[in-house]
């Protein structure tokens, strides 16, 4: 196992989640593309909320609440390559009544790759008009 690879070697971080880099991720440079760091940091926060015992179908079909993104800010600070193992956390910044703003980071080893801000609304699935998040969603995410 390379350094690379030793979840030993990162940080504690919050709501850990790891991802490896595929062909598919990297751009002509063989670095993961920059936009391909939302989709990672996506899918952390829809595992960060299964993990939490939130499935955002179940959400959906039984509050008719879904989470859209709002505002993203990203910062690139070192480059992720091919069969990277990276680690992306979730932390909860924010919290008002139909909304969050979460704190994502993506890692290798020691080594912070990129850092986001992203604001997460909730709308009803339906009309896509802000509504509550769920009580639900809330505790299971205080816990």
């Amino acid at each position: 196992m390379s350094a690379a690879d030793s979840a030993a070697t990162a940080p504690a971080l919050p709501n850990p989640f790891p991802i490896r880099v595929y062909w598919e991720d990297t751009d002509a440079g063989g670095v993961v593309f920059y936009a391909n760091y939302l989709k990672f940091f996506e899918r952390a926060r829809t595992e960060w909320l299964r993990a939490a015992g939130v499935g955002q179908r179940a959400l959906r079909e039984s509050t008719g609440a879904m989470f859209v993104v709002a505002d993203v800010q990203m910062r690139y600070l070192a480059p992720a390559k091919l069969d990277d193992l990276i680690t992306v956390s979730v932390q909860v910044a924010e919290q008002g009544a139909a909304s969050m703003v979460l704190v994502q980071e993506a890692w290798r080893g020691n080594t912070l790759l990129a850092q986001g801000r992203i604001r997460i609304g909730c709308v009803q699935a339906d009309t896509l008009k802000p509504r509550r998040i769920p009580a639900q969603v809330l505790q299971a995410i205080a816990s």
